[in-house]
């Protein structure tokens, strides 16, 4: 088949991506997936937290490295900065923060499995982009290809790794608070966050995270990558909505008090 084929069938598969996160922000605003202070029994079956967390993110951690070695551009600069930069979140996300997770929580296995399906969807999105279809369709921005290594030095790698690391550094900060809300392994009861970020919006982690894909997005100036940002949005934005009202009804005169924000601070 020629490269013009998978080009198109590329093309087609991030506008159903796009589609579906339509459908997944509208629908989880309704409905609470079931993880954290949501899990209840309504979602089936569930298994420890630390292994859910761990076998939902470790896919897509390994994916991107079995694309990677499977591409004939594995040695060009640009692609393995992208790639160090994308794991650099993965690794954190799938090999050292479930094991530092507090308590005995519990995931649900649906969730858990729609996880795992969204993480190789992903993978296939990304790596296919940055290690084989960028190149299919000799993609440039300002006259630079991914084979050129002065994308390194360009206004957008810069401003987006700028992001991506600032917001990586929330995202492990505000882990770092919600992990010590709780006294021991035996306290089960609902803490509202505190310091930092959370001194603005009752999501700092979720914000942290979104800030990090906005950054991949504008480092790798790619529709893949502002498709990932976007399935990051739909998915975080309405669960910090539903975090928002629960914090309401649990410290309705903290909540008053500190004028808190969901999850982008002093706007929504």
């Amino acid at each position: 088949m020629s490269p013009e084929f998978f080009t198109s069938a590329f093309n087609i598969y991030l506008w159903v991506m796009i589609a579906m996160g339509v459908v997944v922000f509208i629908s989880l605003y309704f409905v609470n997936a079931g993880y954290g202070m949501f899990l209840n029994n309504r979602w089936g079956k569930t298994i420890n937290n630390k292994l859910a967390w761990f076998l939902m993110e470790f896919p897509i951690f390994l994916a991107m490295i079995i694309i990677w070695l499977a591409s004939p551009h594995r040695f060009d600069i640009v692609p393995m900065v992208f790639l160090l930069i994308f794991e650099i979140h993965y690794f954190q996300r799938s090999i050292i923060f479930p094991w530092m997770l507090k308590g005995k929580s519990q995931m649900s296995l649906a969730v858990m499995f729609m996880g795992i399906a969204f993480n190789i969807l992903n993978a296939m999105m990304q790596g296919y982009w940055i290690f084989f279809e960028s190149y299919n369709s000799n993609y440039h921005v300002f006259g630079l290809s991914y084979s050129d290594i002065e994308w390194l030095w360009s206004p957008h790698f810069i401003i987006g790794t700028c992001i991506f690391l600032f917001g990586f550094i929330v995202n492990l900060r505000s882990d770092y608070i919600i992990r010590h809300l709780r006294k021991d392994e035996n306290d089960t009861k609902h803490y509202l966050p505190s310091g930092f970020l959370f001194e603005y919006v009752t999501s700092a982690n979720y914000l942290g995270e979104l800030l990090e894909w906005l950054g991949f997005a504008i480092l790798t100036w790619s529709l893949p990558g502002l498709v990932f940002f976007w399935w990051t949005f739909a998915n975080l934005v309405p669960r910090a909505h539903n975090i928002y009202k629960r914090y309401q009804a649990e410290f309705p005169e903290e909540m008053k008090a500190k004028h808190l924000k969901r999850v982008f601070p002093f706007i929504y």
